[in-house]
């Protein structure tokens, strides 16, 4: 059971005052909250680490520049994180709450880790009490200031957290059948003559209680018996992996689960390596880009605005950067990007992780001479003919 299933089942039976529990209560119940926040915490982090990877690219003037604004987002947001500390906080805290608030204060980009909202219908929502760290600012910031990301209109971890109160009851129960199957069974007959002895009731919780459970955790012991007592051994089941299967299988499926909430394919989230290619680009698709849609749209509404947008000054997070490329694998591909003039040398060398070329014949666009257009080629059909 989960927290909320044991603490409504004290409520319900009467004993409100009474809220101790046994040891083993307490660790089946940290042993679920483990799975659950790991299940969590892998997606969360899966996407943290994927945007980090991203080029934050800055246009101006339809132009890419790499000035401030870029500086800021691709290296130092403020003075106390880099940006990979920076974005795994972001993402961290907008999945963990289901939004995110950014202020700029004094030239810097900070994530605010908690604060109040007071939203309005035609006005500019209000911030108040906005805390990051342990300083908390004495002031209220206008949506208009801030960037302000909410990613669903349903908390996304309360609905995780809600099917595993039913899910986990399944697991506990896998838990307790297979500790039970692995149990010491016996028979203890008890005579008349034992039972009639004024000691009886003392003896026998004795045996029972100190004799037995010595008897039964030791690897080998012997257990001596009083007259008139006899133990007889039933069996115990041998050990079998077919148990633990069932639970990591359940467990699985917790991944499984947390992974579609997140629009990740449940395969990569578990780490199997089969057919990765495939998992990877669905998880671009229709995880990484749809959030990274949202991100640079929220940035660029506030730092550059309509005039910006209208002048081709704007943010785009560029997620082509995220795969890793094998230069052995795609040589063939390259060649033809470059051979067909879609891209130039140093697009190639950009889009791989390589320096671009300081030489002019390096941004130049080259074509083979088996591609030319429709029209040329129905005039050299046309002269052709003529000639002949």
């Amino acid at each position: 059971m989960g927290l909320l299933t044991w603490i409504k089942s004290k409520l319900s039976s009467g004993e409100i005052l009474d809220f101790s529990i046994d040891e083993s209560d307490f660790f089946n119940l940290a042993a679920e909250l483990y799975v659950r926040n790991l299940a969590f915490y892998t997606a969360v982090n899966l996407i943290a680490n994927s945007i980090s990877k991203c080029e934050f690219k800055t246009y101006l003037r339809k132009k890419e520049e790499k000035g401030k604004e870029y500086y800021l987002w691709n290296v130092e947001p403020n003075r106390n994180e880099n940006s990979s500390q920076f974005i795994h906080k972001w993402i961290s805290k907008l999945y963990e709450n289901n939004e995110c608030l950014i202020i700029e204060n004094r030239g810097q980009l900070l994530v605010a880790d908690s604060f109040s909202k007071k939203e309005y219908a035609l006005f500019d929502n209000q911030f108040t009490q906005v805390t990051v760290g342990d300083f908390t600012f004495n002031k209220t910031f206008l949506m208009s200031d801030v960037l302000y990301f909410k990613l669903n209109n349903k908390d996304i971890r309360k609905l995780i957290n809600a099917m595993y109160e039913s899910y986990g009851k399944l697991i506990t129960y896998s838990q307790k059948s297979y500790q039970k199957s692995r149990g010491n069974k016996g028979i203890l007959d008890v005579n008349a003559v034992a039972q009639g002895k004024t000691n009886f009731k003392e003896t026998f919780e004795k045996l029972m209680n100190e004799r037995f459970k010595t008897f039964f955790e030791a690897d080998s012991a012997v257990l001596p018996l009083f007259d008139g007592y006899s133990y007889t051994d039933i069996g115990s089941k041998t050990y079998s992996q077919e148990g633990t299967r069932d639970i990591k299988a359940m467990i699985d499926d917790i991944y499984d689960f947390t992974a579609r909430a997140f629009c990740i394919p449940p395969a990569l989230l578990r780490g199997d390596l089969a057919d990765t290619e495939k998992a990877v680009n669905n998880y671009l698709t229709f995880c990484i880009d749809p959030l990274t849609d949202m991100l640079h749209e929220e940035i660029n509404r506030k730092r550059s605005g309509y005039e910006g947008f209208r002048q081709g000054t704007f943010l785009k997070i560029d997620t082509k950067t995220i795969k890793h490329i094998d230069l052995l694998s795609v040589a063939t591909s390259i060649d033809k990007l470059i051979s067909s003039g879609a891209f130039c040398i140093n697009d190639i060398r950009i889009a791989v992780g390589d320096e671009p070329i300081n030489e002019p014949w390096a941004w130049q666009h080259f074509m083979t001479k088996n591609y030319s257009s429709v029209e040329e080629l129905l005039k050299a059909l046309e002269g052709g003919g003529e000639g002949g």
